[in-house]
């Protein structure tokens, strides 16, 4: 069989045009935290029949995927062709033609995310407070609450002292029930940089009255500063009242509309779902276990702080339309705020009703690719376990700082951080 070949100017430029393209790095995950294009998303070749049905909804979509020399790129493309694909090609040269054509490399996972953080704190001057300056607040009994931002098992494996588990996306509605004094400092810790300073920021731009600040590069700054971790705490937000979900929910659309977040009604969503060529992805932003009690029909369940950290494992098509669900407004709003600056067209479903979340369960694809996961062939990240050498953190850290020069010499992002009102 003979396979279409893409080259590094077909693929930038659609990239600079915000044309759907979906650049698929085959390789295992380890492999493409060695380097990579900023937008090429990880599939491992093995797993790319179970997951494509998911990431790629759009049998049309136009695809290129990328190796470095192994000939997992062809065997890919004959694979996504087998599966009912129609615009497939192998990207020429691998990872040496991408850099021979003068393209930059990126190293890690999940890039897009981290370096857009870097880049909005740069913009936004987001607060922040070292390890040393919240220890010093805790030890003098100030009146604050520490929350923990990142997944609810890895805030099981280590924790700052006193946090709580309050993953990313419900920061806007979940923080103020813990912190209704608005005289409490409140500080947001992840495991290193990124969802910090999202979730500081997104309370920040919700207009939260507290004084808001990240902890500066999280749980590797904590320990850098030779303090010490919880372990095996179970923490975590309780319910909202429905005053604080209200309040939550117009802030969070407040934002989104500065952020230039679309509108959309079940109407809109299934003519797209059904459209040639465009691809819309619907992700419910809301918790597994919410998702699971019920959801709409057609949607994919990602929680908004794992979506705006891990995009391009969930959306790897860039250009595509992201369309997305929740039943109180300040989730999905605040995701989509997150996503409209990361240069997506992103959609908020509105007009809901209960009656709307009627599926139960997940999807029966979903379950079997779920099922299949192997944890042993996921790389491991520096800011993982507990277990990172002092150096191989403080690394990590200066790999972040340098993110922002390599998107300018990159130069396909077309991020715009929202500002402070």
């Amino acid at each position: 069989m003979t396979l279409k070949t893409r080259d590094y100017a077909e693929v930038r430029s659609r990239l600079l045009k915000r044309q759907e393209i979906a650049l698929l790095d085959v390789r295992e995950e380890a492999t493409h935290a060695g380097g990579h294009p900023l937008f090429a998303a990880n599939m491992p070749l093995p797993r790319l029949a179970l997951d494509a049905w998911s990431r790629l909804p759009r049998p049309d979509v136009p695809i290129v995927t990328f190796d470095n020399g192994e000939g997992l790129a062809e065997q890919a493309a004959e694979q996504l062709l087998a599966l009912g694909y129609t615009d497939v090609a192998v990207f020429a040269g691998g990872l040496a033609g991408w850099q021979a054509a003068g393209g930059e490399v990126f190293i890690d996972v999940n890039v897009p995310s981290k370096a857009f953080g870097e880049l909005m704190e740069a913009v936004c001057h987001t607060p922040s407070l070292s390890a040393t300056e919240v220890k010093a607040m805790q030890d003098a009994g100030q009146n604050m609450v520490v929350v923990d931002v990142r997944r609810f098992d890895e805030y099981r494996t280590m924790s700052i002292p006193g946090g709580i588990s309050v993953p990313g996306g419900e920061v806007v509605l979940r923080v103020p029930a813990l912190a209704p004094d608005p005289e409490t400092q409140i500080i947001v810790n992840c495991a290193g940089r990124t969802r910090s300073l999202i979730g500081t920021q997104s309370l920040v731009n919700a207009g939260l009255p507290n004084p808001v600040a990240a902890l500066r590069n999280g749980t590797i700054g904590w320990l850098l500063a030779q303090q010490t971790l919880e372990h095996d705490q179970s923490r975590q937000f309780g319910d909202t009242p429905e005053p604080a979900a209200a309040l939550a929910g117009r802030r969070a659309r407040t934002v989104a509309d500065r952020a230039g977040v679309k509108r959309a009604g079940k109407t809109d969503l299934a003519e797209w779902l059904q459209q040639d060529g465009r691809t819309s992805y619907c992700f419910d932003v809301r918790r597994f276990e919410e998702y699971e009690h019920g959801h709409l029909p057609g949607s994919f369940p990602i929680p908004g702080g794992q979506l705006v950290q891990e995009t391009e494992m969930y959306a790897p098509v860039r250009g595509a339309r992201i369309v997305l669900v929740d039943d109180d407004g300040a989730r999905a709003n605040m995701t989509a705020s997150w996503l409209a600056q990361m240069a997506w067209e992103v959609y908020v479903l509105d007009e809901l009703e209960a009656a709307d979340f009627s599926d139960t369960g997940y999807p029966e694809p979903y379950r079997k690719a779920r099922a299949t996961l192997t944890p042993g062939r996921r790389y491991q990240r520096p800011y993982e376990g507990t277990d990172a050498p002092p150096a191989a953190m403080q690394a990590y850290l200066d790999w972040e700082f340098g993110l922002i020069a390599q998107l300018e010499r990159d130069g396909t992002h077309h991020f715009q951080p929202l500002k402070p009102a």
